[in-house]
């Protein structure tokens, strides 16, 4: 392979993560431009990750699904307003102690997993189909057990574990000094994990990237987790939902990629008849990955009433679109089989930096959602594109 097609490669397997840099890059040029402030503002990037949390959350849940064969789920964004409704009645109005109520939320959300599981992974009833009829349903059990009234506000003992941050200290100096060494300790795992990955593949002769694609990523990376450092720094330091975001992406990533039923996923999108003749159950990794979505959305939800501080009948509002375009940005296949945890995560990002910017720069809404919707078609229509050409 020659060193061109050694950076080619390298810069279409890296082609999302330039394109977020290129996006914050643009946005921030134009909103200079126009006096609007800044969109590397620190409590304004504190603000896009609280923004956009929950897309994290349910587009890494999407993605299992997707995985399986381009299966979705439509019903995530009225789970999360069923479980936020179950979540402000158990908590605000009954009084029911927190950590019992949150362990009461997950066991629901992985049930409504689990039902709607059943019906598509041992009955076989298309996917679209009954996630169609959860979103009608959740929904309208949430605006039941709501009385399309609002419950608020949460007891501070259950919003801190969602709104506070960390260092939870006062004194700017204090929370610079610890955020940036958080941010200094982060790189260095990280960059640890790399080097110790690469030379595992290497003893085991499998391919890897070139030296200069693998430092060149491991310092961009490095770069970019010691500017948000720095940045939070300035501000009040890590939200806590972050500390919560790093727990899923990393579980979910290790779970994908270094795991055998993991990986289950992978063969079943990539031939569902092939991997259940090879002894996979497909039956039972269609059922996890359905249940396993159910079990993130109540997950998501938590976050969004301890963001919101309430639990209103119209939450979760078209957060299946969200994490859908997520997913599909962030390079996961339309047919299954292809797409990573990271990617996910930097579609949620492009996501989100998009509508920060846009909502900034003061364009219309409805024009966002135009937007939007080009930038999702565009996304799978590269990935259709490509897969004919590397079929040709």
């Amino acid at each position: 392979m020659t060193g061109t097609d050694t950076i080619r490669k390298g810069l279409q397997k890296n082609s999302m993560l330039i394109a977020l840099v290129i996006l914050m890059l643009l946005f921030q040029a134009l909103i200079l431009a126009t006096g609007r402030g800044s969109l590397f503002d620190p409590l304004n990037i504190s603000n896009i990750i609280s923004q956009n949390a929950y897309v994290v959350i349910l587009a890494t849940g999407m993605l299992l699904c997707i995985l399986t064969g381009g299966n979705i789920d439509l019903s995530v964004g009225s789970v999360v307003a069923m479980v936020g409704a179950l979540a402000g009645t158990l908590i605000v109005n009954m009084q029911v102690n927190v950590y019992l109520s949150i362990f009461l939320c997950l066991i629901v959300g992985i049930l409504i997993g689990a039902w709607q599981g059943f019906w598509i992974a041992f009955i076989r009833i298309p996917a679209f189909i009954v996630t169609l009829t959860g979103m009608l349903l959740w929904r309208g059990v949430a605006l039941l057990i709501l009385n399309g009234l609002t419950i608020s506000p949460f007891p501070e003992i259950y919003l801190k574990y969602f709104t506070s941050f960390v260092p939870a200290v006062d004194d700017k100096g204090t929370v610079m000094v610890i955020t940036n060494i958080i941010g200094i300790v982060v790189c260095a795992v990280f960059i640890a994990v790399s080097v110790l990955t690469r030379l595992k593949k290497l003893k085991k002769n499998y391919a890897v990237e070139s030296v200069g694609i693998f430092i060149t990523r491991t310092v961009l990376i490095s770069a970019i987790v010691m500017l948000l450092s720095w940045l939070l720094s300035m501000n009040k330091g890590f939200p806590v939902v972050l500390i919560l975001l790093a727990v899923i992406v990393l579980s979910y990533s290790y779970y994908t990629q270094h795991t055998v039923p993991g990986r289950y996923l992978y063969a079943m999108g990539g031939n569902e008849k092939a991997a259940r003749l090879s002894g996979i159950n497909t039956d039972r990794v269609l059922f996890f990955a359905y249940t396993n979505m159910g079990f993130l959305s109540a997950v998501a939800a938590l976050a969004c009433v301890g963001r919101f501080n309430s639990a209103s009948p119209t939450a979760g509002t078209n957060y299946e679109m969200d994490a859908i375009g997520a997913c599909y940005i962030g390079g996961a296949s339309a047919y299954g089989g292809t797409g990573t945890v990271g990617g996910a995560v930097i579609g949620a990002i492009f996501m989100g930096v998009l509508n920060n910017g846009m909502s900034i720069m003061g364009i219309d809404a409805n024009w966002q959602r135009v937007v939007k919707g080009l930038v999702l078609l565009f996304a799978v229509v590269f990935d259709v594109m490509s897969k004919k050409r590397a079929k040709n």
